[in-house]
């Protein structure tokens, strides 16, 4: 891609799950020197836009369209502008960013990408839980149900479901009936563990631990209709016995430790 010959830039950054101090370190010193912000108002912290300095135009594209979002970033591009593009979580989950690339790529303006904190570490790290635990699963499926857009049908979530590994389920509390119910059709039994966490790491957080035969239940007395993340899998089970990790076996050998006989 070459230089825009204004010297202009886009920057999209990935704000992190709502806390403001889980940006990382690089996107807090590029929302800093911004001379733009265009920022996701329904789900970024505005905390964050704190950081700015005084004055900065800060556009909240909410209730922008694409078309609208593309024609601030032309605008501020011919101005020589650094415009920062504030995503919550990490931009390339359900980020929608391909099309705002297609569109900078169509105009020769250069952009570049800083990756945030995902709302489903976020949700891990409250509930305390490893996704990838030895014998338990090795493997963690990110995924959301069908709404108003559309999954494809090779990735429905019961077809998913039957490799009953860690799952993390995006965007999908607000039909928590239809996520058991495939959850079921796949195969994990209605004790398996499944976790709500509404607004992780934001102040009002709210974590919900149940199973697949009473999460509906809780999740509907709890009023959580949105910003949750579902976890689900055996890994979140407290008691279910796991392997030890091979890394910090005393008896296993590898490129920086000579392992013991016993």
């Amino acid at each position: 891609m070459s230089q825009n010959k204004t010297n202009g830039e886009v920057i999209f950054i990935g704000a992190g799950p709502g806390d403001p101090e889980l940006i990382t370190v690089k996107g807090a010193k590029t929302l800093e020197q911004a001379d733009r912000v265009i920022y996701a108002g329904s789900l970024v912290n505005p905390e964050l836009l704190k950081l700015c300095k005084p004055g900065t135009p800060c556009h909240d594209s909410a209730h922008l369209t694409l078309e609208e979002v593309a024609g601030l970033m032309l605008e501020g591009v011919k101005n020589g502008e650094k415009i920062v593009r504030l995503h919550t979580g990490d931009p390339s989950m359900y980020g929608a960013i391909k099309e705002q690339f297609e569109y900078l790529d169509k105009q020769d303006i250069p952009y570049t990408v800083i990756p945030g904190v995902s709302s489903v570490f976020a949700a891990a790290a409250a509930v305390k839980r490893e996704f990838t635990l030895p014998d338990i699963s090795q493997t963690l499926i990110l995924t959301r149900i069908a709404g108003r857009t559309p999954v494809p049908e090779r990735e429905a979530l019961a077809k998913l479901a039957q490799h009953q590994s860690s799952m993390a389920i995006f965007l999908s509390v607000q039909d928590m009936g239809s996520v058991v119910q495939a959850l079921l059709e796949g195969g994990y039994p209605a004790s398996t563990p499944i976790a709500v966490v509404a607004k992780a790491s934001w102040p009002d957080e709210e974590m919900l631990m149940g199973t697949l035969e009473t999460i509906v239940e809780m999740v509907k007395a709890a009023g959580i209709r949105k910003q949750a993340q579902i976890l689900v899998g055996d890994f979140l089970d407290p008691a279910k016995g796991y392997a030890r990790s091979k890394l910090y076996d005393p008896t296993f050998t590898h490129e920086y430790r000579q392992g013991t006989d016993k």
